[in-house]
């Protein structure tokens, strides 16, 4: 498991609390997320990337990327919930 970089992290968290948690979703913001996530791809080898924070995919979204695997933890929860409810 590889996390980001300090200052990326910095970065990250002060845009979460600071934009998305208040329904803002900026072009700059998504930019330098995607920067930091092609970094990690290139330099850290990562093969996917969680999203853990249920804004992060809203901002990421249409981001036309494939060449990075993104992990929405949300989904990944409901799926679960779901294929158990149904066992």
């Amino acid at each position: 498991m590889v996390i980001p970089k300090e200052s990326e992290r910095e970065y990250i968290h002060e845009r979460y609390i600071g934009e998305l948690l208040k329904n803002q979703f900026l072009p700059e913001t998504k930019t330098e997320i995607m920067r930091v996530a092609h970094r990690m791809k290139a330099e850290d080898g990562v093969e996917a990337i969680v999203l853990a924070g249920t804004e992060l995919p809203l901002l990421l979204r249409d981001s036309g990327t494939t060449d990075i695997n993104f992990l929405d933890t949300t989904v990944i929860h409901v799926e679960a919930i779901v294929e158990e409810l149904l066992r």
